[in-house]
């Protein structure tokens, strides 16, 4: 309940943070060749990736499912808020989530059967199950922070910093508590090859955005690289646990929610030295 209750939070203080006139501008830059290639880099490339990484690495079947499941289920839920304190597009990161968020559970599902066919496995994950999932972890409290930012301006203005950083020390405890009570569990499943597993996934998926939509321009295609790497991991644990019956995916899952933070940074500060050092030049 702790790590529902941060992410509720978070989800509703980026509602405050939003105006959908700016969110729908965004989304307007992009053609139709721009969404065709996002359709594949956000819910093909990442989850082929998964199952090439499967055949390459020592990796067992419940740890190729984990990280497979991590590469189909694309938009976590606070990446939205994260993009705004690394100087993205906030307002194209939530237009992306929430189009994300409608594909979902028609992509997944899809995806996740034709990789059961590979297996000569039947895996038919019910649409209308994901489509819950999401909209009561996003959309639901996004539209209520959306909501309170028109009636309330001024209470959404003071609030939305306090339950931002509420939201965050909610969830690091929680995940921190969650790891540990896991420790005993994860300690004999985690192996060398899970780490750079998830590495190799959260690059190949800003690969993927880098490729597959090379036109669009510098700013908004480097937000979505960051956004496409950052997979809902949240979703994989329930549909891992719940759909694909297969023990020891958590361990794979774990590893990628570590290690995709780390790539994420280091890519934002790869993506913003320039200005930092033209900063510093004229500062001195």
């Amino acid at each position: 309940m702790v790590i529902p209750a941060a992410v509720f939070l978070l989800m509703v203080s980026v509602g405050m943070s939003l105006r959908h006139r700016e969110v729908i501008a965004s989304l307007r830059r992009m053609n139709w060749w721009h969404w065709a290639g996002l359709v594949m880099a956000t819910f093909l490339v990442p989850a082929g990736v998964a199952l090439l990484l499967g055949r390459v690495l020592p990796l067992n079947l419940a740890e190729m499912a984990g990280l497979f499941l991590v590469g189909a289920a694309p938009g976590a839920p606070l990446m939205t808020r994260n993009i705004a304190k690394r100087g993205f597009d906030m307002q194209l990161a939530a237009g992306y989530q929430v189009w994300g968020g409608l594909l979902t559970p028609i992509m997944l599902p899809i995806v996740v059967w034709l990789a059961g066919l590979a297996y000569d496995r039947h895996i038919w994950i019910p649409p209308e199950d994901v489509l819950l999932q999401i909209v009561e972890k996003q959309f639901v409290p996004l539209l209520l922070g959306m909501a309170l930012a028109y009636f309330l301006p001024v209470f959404s203005g003071k609030a939305q910093v306090w339950m931002n950083r509420l939201g965050n020390v909610v969830l690091m405890l929680g995940m921190v508590a969650m790891l540990w009570f896991m420790r005993a569990a994860l300690k004999g499943l985690l192996t060398w090859w899970l780490p750079l597993g998830a590495l190799l996934l959260a690059v190949g998926s800003i690969a993927a955005i880098h490729f597959l939509v090379p036109t669009l321009d510098r700013d908004a295609r480097q937000t979505l690289e960051i956004c496409n790497a950052n997979r809902h991991i949240g979703l994989a644990i329930l549909l891992s646990g719940q759909y694909l019956q297969v023990k020891g995916a958590l361990p794979a899952v774990a590893a990628y929610a570590v290690i995709a933070p780390f790539v994420m940074g280091g890519l934002s500060w790869w993506f913003h030295r320039d200005e930092k050092e033209v900063a510093q030049s004229v500062a001195g």
